[in-house]
């Protein structure tokens, strides 16, 4: 069993002061109070609605013997303590040493971007299987190893939690991982103690500014992933772990976070030509794209079983991450090939209808804009979307949406999403704002708060040809609401209605 004082290996510049009781045996690590067991070490977080300080009596009742705190606070003197200057950062160090430091042995990649972080996390993992190195995932759909899929709050568990799943998939078989690093995940350092093989920038867009307050906060997050050194050893220089940033070129903000990096820049892009990786001679058929991706290894054809320029992007990414973990271009292509689709990802629906349905997890202005220009070329009728926005976050993106909505489709159905603790109806007519300060779509517009009558109507709505647009929650099943969560699922509920269509044509 490892003591407190074996945990603290690489806490070294976070420690103040000095600890009691530091010969403790610990059996286990938690920083929710709910979760501590006899023997366990509690972290005391300072979360947006509670403080972990304030849990310390009812950790210690459950059998917590030391403690980590980050202020002055009342602690029982049968506990050990720590005192730190940051306990989130202390957290990841921590787990690290308890759990024998388990991504200092695995090919780590992690992935961060406003858009595409899934589908680009799931792309390596298509291509490292390939390669037979099995390959684990920790994202929005959950944590994946070889044998087990978890379920997770965040798209990036608390750093406590990211190391055990780690241990985990090391216990699996897996020698890899795709990892999605949201802002929030960087900005509380919930990737602490990872070290990262290769570090991906997808883009930037509208999102998260309930959170960071500006973009200008937001930006600075994201780039300060790829300023971050790779994670130290007691003792040495630097990590032994050079790694590489894989950067798109056509971002924007591109240049800002390569002015930020540590590590060598591998670039993509299908606009810039000056970039290390490119895409050309694009095509769309059937339920895939194709395209010729030029590396500086070589040029080899790719072929995808999913639609949209937006992939192409996150497979030129993963061709970076292929060329960085040094595979041949055969296995780079046929892993690409291997993946036949992302849960709420681009999902075509088909129940046999005239017309076309897709569910899709946009849910920023860029995700959508990008969704329904790749969707208008699916079919020669109208282009339907139903959406919603979320409630309790960024209420700046509603009317933009809107906006984006009324210029790019025909028809547009304003519905609930998770509105939370804020009235559905509230939340519509703030995306309707944008809608009005456009000139208003073909076919008009709807509110429909209920969101299974919502997708009812459009597809009644339908005709031959159309396409219909179902997005914002993709591979979520539930619905969350002030007094309660439900189960609901876009997909199932599309193919429930489409099927009582069919019935009725």
């Amino acid at each position: 069993m490892k003591t407190l004082k074996d945990l603290l290996i690489y806490s070294e510049g976070n420690l103040y002061g000095y600890p009691r009781n530091i010969n403790v045996g610990i059996r286990g690590i938690a920083y929710d109070s709910r979760n501590v067991a006899p023997g366990y070490l509690f972290v005391c977080i300072r979360g947006e609605h509670h403080d972990g300080h304030d849990y310390i009596l009812e950790a210690a009742s459950k059998g917590a013997v030391a403690v980590v705190i980050d202020k002055e606070t009342d602690v029982p003197d049968t506990l050990g303590v720590v005192r730190v200057s940051n306990s989130r950062k202390a957290l990841g160090d921590i787990a690290r040493a308890f759990y024998d430091d388990p991504s200092s042995s695995m090919f780590c990649v992690g992935v961060t971007g406003t858009k595409g972080k899934t589908t680009t996390t799931y792309l390596i993992k298509s291509i490292l299987d390939k390669a037979e190195m099995p390959c684990g995932i920790i994202g929005t759909l959950g944590c994946i190893s070889q044998d087990t899929t978890l379920m997770t709050k965040h798209t990036t568990p608390e750093s406590s939690d990211v190391q055990a799943f780690l241990a985990k998939m090391q216990r699996s078989g897996d020698v890899a991982v795709a990892m999605e690093v949201s802002s929030h995940a960087i900005k509380l350092q919930r990737i602490r103690g990872t070290n990262f093989d290769a570090k991906i920038f997808t883009n930037i867009g509208h999102d998260h500014l309930d959170f960071h307050g500006s973009f200008s906060d937001y930006l600075a997050t994201k780039a300060s992933f790829f300023s971050t050194p790779c994670t130290q050893s007691p003792g040495e220089g630097d990590c032994g772990r050079a790694g590489i940033s894989i950067i798109n070129a056509d971002d924007p903000c591109s240049d800002f976070i390569l002015s930020k990096i540590n590590t060598e820049a591998l670039t993509y892009g299908i606009h810039n030509t000056s970039s290390h990786i490119t895409a050309k001679e694009l095509r769309s058929h059937g339920r895939g794209t194709s395209f010729v991706a030029y590396t500086p290894n070589g040029s080899f054809p790719v072929i995808l079983n999913l639609k949209g320029v937006f992939n192409v992007y996150n497979a030129l990414a993963s061709i970076g991450c292929g060329l960085a973990a040094g595979l041949n271009q055969d296995t780079i292509a046929a892993g690409l090939q291997s993946l036949k689709k992302v849960p709420g990802r681009f999902e075509l629906i088909d129940e046999g209808q005239p017309f076309s349905v897709i569910v899709d997890y946009a849910h920023t202005p860029d995700s959508l804009k990008s969704v329904l220009t790749e969707a208008r070329h699916l079919g020669s009728g109208n282009l339907i979307v139903v959406f919603g926005c979320g409630g309790d976050r960024d209420k700046s993106k509603r009317p933009v949406m809107g906006e984006i909505a009324a210029s790019l489709a025909d028809l547009v159905i304003i519905t609930s999403d998770n509105p939370r603790t804020e009235n559905p109806y509230e939340i519509s007519k703030e995306i309707e704002e944008g809608i009005l300060y456009r000139q208003l779509p073909q076919l008009g517009y709807k509110i429909i708060i209920d969101r299974n009558s919502a997708i009812k109507h459009a597809i009644f709505s339908a005709r031959k040809n159309d396409v219909l647009v179902i997005a914002g929650k993709g591979h979520e099943t539930y619905q969350i609401f002030n007094d309660g969560t439900i189960h609901f699922d876009d997909r199932e509920a599309s193919k429930r209605l489409l099927r009582e269509y069919m019935n009725n044509v």
